[in-house]
């Protein structure tokens, strides 16, 4: 398997995990238990967090592995000079 799937897999699993923290915090807080709605909301928050770093990990390989590979179209090449 490769990195970057590796990355995706990683947010997709903390984006559920925060789901799941968050749904546990809304929970408590209706039941007005105010410090275990906030210990979920607590972790919901660092498994969004983690969540975005692989995002931002994937997006570094995927950016590194097409970076060369793409050619620019007809009429976009670099060094064509534009009409004044």
């Amino acid at each position: 398997m490769s990195k970057t799937w590796e990355h995706y897999q990683g947010a997709a699993h903390h984006h559920e995990e925060a789901g799941y923290q968050l749904k546990k915090a809304a929970k408590y807080h209706e039941t007005e238990e105010h410090e275990k709605a906030a210990h979920h909301a607590y972790l919901a928050h660092g498994h969004a967090q983690h969540a975005v770093l692989h995002q931002v990990a994937a997006a570094k390989l995927n950016v590194e592995r097409w970076d060369g590979l793409a050619t620019p179209g007809p009429g976009l090449t670099a060094d064509k000079k534009t009409a004044a």
